[in-house]
């Protein structure tokens, strides 16, 4: 189709005229059909004085219905492919494949028959659809595999015999150092088993009128408190073998510690707690009172803020550092509380446990005073701790199962339950790098058990747990 450049003369005088504009400003008036065709073919007129922009978005002219203004496209002047054009069609017949009604629906999203503006229901197209082939392996594109769960061992790597290790619920006789030394109260004597080495050395003996009832490493892991059965609590030096303290306070057995720092806190069957400060001449600086029977579990918060109790009264109390009766009261566990622990991931976390007529797990939130969650093991809980490298957990189990489990938090599903104690798992320690636990029983051995990941990869084995396999004893 030619263009019409040409109008009347008094068409162009009329206009100025109207517009009065000097005679350098005059210029041609175009016909409506020929401004029309030029937004049509824009990629193939160019004015001959300057380029021509567009004031309007067009999304697709392919979609357009020319029919309605009784036009045609025009076709090339010269009769050769355009070259932008070409290098279009040839990209998209490279990515796409021969250009078909079908595919041209699918990738442009409407046909040539459809008008620009008319609504359509939008189809939900695979990515297979946008890839420049057809197969499913496609050259250059990669797919990342599926991720497997975590497979936790369900046998132990170590077995130690522990003669004369005591079944008794509420005693606290296994405790893992930072310098990977293990420390276990059997009988009226304390052992020291290396993790690295594997030596074994006796701490102490306490005498044939007293014995352990529960040992806690200080922080450093250089210091071991023991509690005995006497009601007192004494502090030795490992590296020396030397016991530097002996401190009074209790007139009944010391069946729970823990550390906050340079505190120590001691839990009795007389119902009492008290706060040791080591640096200090006196026994104790004071006294947590508030439970009506044997105090059986004692943790630290890890910022060392607020100390936790559970009793055999069913109780768990949250206590601040300074407070000398509780601040938090908890009485939904329908049996002695044993198993506490705090969350190294969660602020004000705290888990604790029931024994055997209670035997749920309960959530608790200390910073809200709010009741979480709980979850009924079907089996007395004697023991809790959290991996610090994932959001997950470990319990020890009593009766009737005498299982081990590894729950992902918070939804509580299982990821693993293992079994080899013929008695009730009363016992628990992590170890320092946070990937193995050993777990001790009535049934006089302690099992090491590879649980948790590495806080680097998932999938690496520890060297603790690449030691010789076997079954060893403990003295």
């Amino acid at each position: 189709m030619e263009e019409d450049e040409s109008t009347p003369t008094n068409h162009i005088k009329k206009s100025d005229s109207h517009l009065n504009l000097p005679p350098s400003m005059n210029r041609p008036t175009v016909s409506l059909e020929t401004r029309i065709n030029r937004l049509i073919d824009s990629n193939h007129y160019h004015s001959p004085s300057k380029p021509i922009y567009s004031d309007r978005f067009i999304p697709s002219r392919s979609g357009s219905n020319f029919a309605l203004f009784d036009l045609a496209s025009s076709p090339n002047k010269d009769g050769k492919e355009d070259g932008p054009g070409s290098y279009a069609s040839l990209l998209k017949n490279a990515l796409f494949g021969p250009e078909t009604p079908e595919k041209r629906d699918v990738v442009t999203g409407f046909s040539p028959s459809r008008n620009i503006f008319r609504f359509k229901t939008e189809t939900q197209r695979s990515l297979n659809s946008f890839l420049p082939f057809d197969s499913d392996e496609s050259p250059g594109v990669s797919q990342s595999p599926v991720k497997l769960p975590r497979k936790i061992p369900r046998s132990p790597y170590k077995v130690l015999d522990a003669p004369a290790l005591q079944d008794d619920f509420y005693l606290n006789l296994v405790d893992w150092s930072a310098q990977n030394v293990l420390a276990v109260g059997l009988g009226n004597c304390v052992y020291l088993w290396n993790a690295s080495s594997s030596k074994v050395t006796k701490l102490c003996d306490l005498g044939g009128d007293d014995s352990a009832c529960s040992v806690s490493w200080a922080l450093r892991g250089t210091h071991l408190a023991i509690g005995t059965s006497t009601g007192t609590v004494q502090i030795w030096d490992v590296l020396r073998c030397k016991r530097i303290r002996t401190m009074e306070g209790h007139r009944l057995r010391v069946g729970a510690l823990a550390w906050s720092s340079s505190v120590l806190s001691s839990g009795s069957r007389d119902k009492n707690i008290l706060q040791r400060d080591i640096r200090s001449k006196e026994d104790h600086v004071s006294k947590l009172t508030g439970h009506k029977s044997e105090i059986c579990g004692l943790k630290w918060s890890h910022d060392n803020r607020e100390l936790a109790s559970g009793g055999n009264d069913n109780k768990l109390f949250v206590w601040n550092q300074h407070s000398t009766q509780p601040v938090l009261r908890y009485c939904e566990h329908t049996a002695a509380v044993k198993a506490i622990a705090w969350s190294p991931h969660l602020h004000g976390v705290l888990a604790s446990g029931g024994g055997t007529a209670d035997r749920c797990i309960r959530f608790w939130n200390t910073t809200t005073n709010t009741h979480l969650s709980c979850i009924d093991t079907n089996s007395q809980v004697c023991n809790l701790a959290w991996s610090k490298n994932v959001n997950e957990l470990v319990s020890t189990h009593g009766y009737s199962q005498n299982q081990i489990i590894v729950w992902k938090y918070p939804t509580m599903s299982k990821l693993a339950t293992l079994t080899g104690h013929t008695f009730r798992v009363l016992y628990l320690a992590v170890s320092p790098d946070g990937q193995m636990i050993v777990t001790g029983a009535g049934d006089e051995t302690l099992r090491f058990w590879n649980v948790f990941p590495s806080p680097k990869s998932q999938n690496r084995e520890s060297e603790i747990g690449a030691l010789s396999f076997g079954r060893t004893t403990i003295r």
